[in-house]
């Protein structure tokens, strides 16, 4: 580890410390729409780019993971960057989460910005340790003499026949622990903006990418485009406004909203859908304001229903909103069960565009509602 961390990084041919300060503008835009969209880019392309230019703004960040670097990453996120920063700085590693996470938060310790790669979030379990005890109460247990400014990303959730231990949503697990931010981005604008936001904050950030957003391409802006764009962490953004229902989801679940929202407008019912891009902090205002105005809520998430980020949302309306309520909320999740891999049984374990579109139904009082199974 000592290795890593006294070696001193080029950048643009000029050796820089470990513990040169790099300064660079910084723009706050609003989580609401940005200007007319430029072009489109992929997730894939949004990731890589922030990367890249985070990298080449601040020569303390480095990336470290399996295959990021003679192979690009698994799924191409770090191509080029061998190429252009050196072994330094995009290091691959052992099969050995446990190893290079540790000696990724201790590289933070010493004033350095890692950002570790998981090949899946369902391999960070070996590395939780590192990431619980070490980063998230780090700050907390030195009365915050001790910042741990570290990067853990990698995809999140279910991706496809992967079976039940490749499949799992670690949202609400590292949700619960105080110390770390949580992200979960669904477009190539929350990807660029909050990977870039969460390389440059102080405090240790778990980065919820999804395997099945990789390859999907969304329209950005100019300012998107800009090395200066970022997005705050802890602001929601309203997809689409509505009057009659909000339904808030985030990473993949915010399309299937959004689909699920066009169909609803057929029948007459305006849906308001919240990306809520940040996990913790959790922008429980906006939540609140949105079902103050439309009065009723879905909540929507590939995760566990039990202790789940959806059971979160619908405690904080009932101790802050409970009065707006004109109907009981509505929980969409996945299944309680490990995940099938059969095909079949793997897409009754996820929640789909239908599912939203009754729950959304029952809470307006324009369907028959759950009828037990005999």
């Amino acid at each position: 580890m000592l290795g890593i961390i006294r070696r001193k990084i080029v950048t643009g041919g000029v050796p820089v410390s470990k513990f040169g300060v790099s300064l660079r503008k910084q723009s706050w835009v609003s989580s609401r729409c940005l200007s007319t969209a430029a072009k489109e880019i992929t997730v894939r392309e949004a990731l890589n780019t922030a990367l890249d230019e985070e990298m080449s703004a601040d020569p303390k960040v480095f990336l470290m993971g399996e295959e990021v670097g003679e192979y690009d990453g698994a799924y191409k996120i770090s191509k080029g960057l061998l190429e252009k920063y050196g072994p330094d700085r995009v290091i691959d590693t052992p099969i050995t989460e446990a190893g290079f996470t540790g000696i990724g938060v201790g590289a933070a310790y010493h004033g350095l910005r890692p950002v570790i790669e998981f090949m899946t979030f369902n391999f960070s379990m070996q590395a939780i340790d590192h990431i619980i005890n070490s980063a998230a109460k780090s700050n907390y247990m030195s009365a915050g003499q001790m910042n741990v400014p570290i990067v853990f990303r990698g995809p999140n959730g279910a991706a496809a026949g992967v079976g039940a231990q490749h499949s799992q949503c670690y949202a609400a697990w590292y949700a619960s622990c105080p110390g770390l931010k949580v992200l979960s981005p669904y477009s190539s604008e929350d990807a660029r903006g909050l990977l870039k936001a969460a390389i440059r904050d102080p405090d240790p950030v778990v980065f919820l990418e999804n395997e099945l957003l990789y390859g999907q391409s969304f329209p950005v802006s100019a300012e998107v485009l800009d090395s200066s764009f970022c997005l705050p962490i802890g602001k929601a953004k309203i997809e689409r406004e509505g009057k009659d229902v909000t339904i808030t989801a985030y990473s993949k679940m915010v399309g299937y909203a959004l689909q699920a929202a066009d169909i609803l407008a057929k029948d007459g019912i305006s849906a308001e859908v919240i990306n809520l891009r940040s996990i913790r902090p959790l922008d429980r205002a906006a939540i609140n304001a949105s079902v103050r105005k439309t009065n009723r809520l879905v909540t929507v998430e590939e995760g566990f229903p039990q202790h789940g980020i959806g059971a979160e949302i619908c405690a904080s309306i009932v101790e802050e909103s409970f009065g707006y309520l004109d109907a009981p909320v509505e929980r969409i999740a996945g299944a309680d069960v490990p995940m099938p891999y059969a095909a079949n049984l793997e897409r009754l374990a996820v929640p789909q565009i239908e599912d939203i579109v009754r729950a959304v139904k029952r809470t307006c009082y324009r369907s028959v509602a759950k009828v037990a199974n005999a």
